[in-house]
């Protein structure tokens, strides 16, 4: 690595668009990413009937293990992937999640799951600080929004994938092969990953005329930022509260979505595909749309504060109907309100996570995403925990689906507050 840092690459003739190519390995880690994270999920209510001890309370705390070790990871990975960079970064990050992506199908009990899923946590914790360093440095801020958005979709995709996948493997090889598939599709990517991957003012393929356009507007400070520095910065926290707020309602719909569609309508697990993949399916549009809206903004004229916040108000208000789920008897119209509460999540997702790369050093981004993201996390963890005693305590989902409905306007209304303009932050 250090001789191919030192040593000029020759530029590639004509035009070039290597930048897409990399959003592309980006997107197909997000994808690999949350099928191994999801393929429990769907599995949870099949499995109450094999795992000794499995149930509502059970699967809240396996979750929880997960969150828990999310968060903790995401501190970490962030300083890591800045200390690091993002080749090396992925590829260690990859081959541990991959490996700990099978380890649930070894499990016997409640605690092994628990553990496996810990485990998981904690390596995959690094999937998005990587994917938003390497949009830094890969983009210009105008693009980075839709590459952003780009990647960020693969976490619906590969949801969507997991219900045929699981049921596929489940019917034909058994339970525990669905988890052993999913963690080796890991260590397929990390091939590509290394074959592909560097950066661009080394990267062969990168044209003169595309590494201008990457390097336009650029003018960040090189040296690194140490945690020091950027905790007591503003910017910091509004980041990590609208994180903080938000990231516990996907969660939420990924860990308890199909237990509350086969609960709640007696539905079997095959019979589940179709609805829960729909509602990822939903969810694709809106990650897509609201990356699109902010650059169309910008090109308009309008600033990066008004394009990121009125794209942010959109998807806050597109998730309030969701409240009326849990009052529905139609399992297509609750699949109709959660897949737009979900569409405007990742849309909502696709611009929070464009927020630091807009006001910090693209040597800090990937830190203060750590940071942001482990606030999400510990948010996740809380409610996590809490569902499983909600819904064995109430019979009903009722509180989750509410709170799911005001998270994201309180969390617009905390950022704004902490953050009235995207101005570059000021580092002391």
């Amino acid at each position: 690595m250090s001789t191919a840092q030192s040593t000029p690459t020759p530029r590639a003739g004509g035009r070039s668009h290597v930048r897409w190519v990399i959003c592309a390995l980006l997107f197909l880690a997000t994808v690999i990413a949350y099928v191994d994270r999801s393929v429990l999920s769907y599995l949870e209510k099949f499995l109450e009937g094999i795992i000794p001890g499995l149930n509502s309370v059970a699967y809240g705390h396996i979750t929880g293990d997960f969150m828990f070790a999310y968060m903790i990871g995401l501190a970490v990975a962030g300083g890591l992937t800045d200390k690091l960079g993002t080749r090396l970064s992925f590829a260690l990050a990859i081959t541990l999640w991959s490996v700990a992506a099978m380890l649930p199908g070894a499990a016997h009990s409640v605690t092994g799951l628990g553990l496996a899923m810990l485990l998981l946590g904690l390596a995959e914790a690094a999937n998005f600080p990587v994917c938003i360093r390497t949009v830094a440095e890969w983009f210009p801020q105008a693009e980075r929004a839709l590459a952003t958005a780009l990647f960020n979709s693969g976490a619906n995709v590969g949801t969507l994938i997991v219900p045929f996948a699981v049921v596929f493997f489940t019917a034909h090889f058994g339970w525990r092969a669905a988890f052993v598939a999913s963690g080796a599709m890991g260590l397929i990517w990390l091939a590509l990953w290394l074959l592909i991957y560097r950066r661009p003012e080394r990267h062969p393929r990168v044209s003169a005329a595309e590494l201008r356009h990457i390097e336009a507007g650029r003018g960040e400070a090189a040296a690194k930022v140490p945690w020091t520095r950027l905790l007591p910065v503003k910017e910091t926290w509004a980041f990590a509260a609208g994180k903080f707020l938000t990231d516990p309602i996907w969660w939420f719909w990924l860990f308890w979505l199909p237990r509350y569609l086969e609960g709640t309508f007696h539905l079997s697990l095959a019979q589940t595909r179709i609805p829960f993949a729909t509602v990822y399916l939903i969810s694709i549009v809106g990650s897509i749309a609201a990356g699109w809206l902010p650059a169309y903004l910008l090109r308009r004229g309008h600033s990066a504060n008004f394009a990121r916040k009125l794209t942010m108000l959109i998807c806050a208000l597109a998730v309030v109907p969701v409240i009326i789920a849990p009052f529905s008897h139609q399992v297509w119209a609750v699949v109709g309100l959660v897949g737009l509460a979900a569409a405007a999540h990742q849309g909502w997702s696709a611009n929070i996570f464009t927020l630091p790369s807009d006001v910090f050093p693209k040597t800090a981004v990937a830190s203060v995403v750590g940071i942001g993201g482990s606030a999400g996390a510990f948010g996740g963890w809380l409610l996590s925990n809490s569902a499983g005693y909600i819904i064995h305590w109430t019979h009903s989902y009722m509180l989750l689906f509410a709170i799911a409905c005001g998270a994201y306007l309180i969390a617009l209304l905390a950022m704004h507050a902490l953050m009235p303009r995207l101005t570059p932050a000021q580092l002391g």
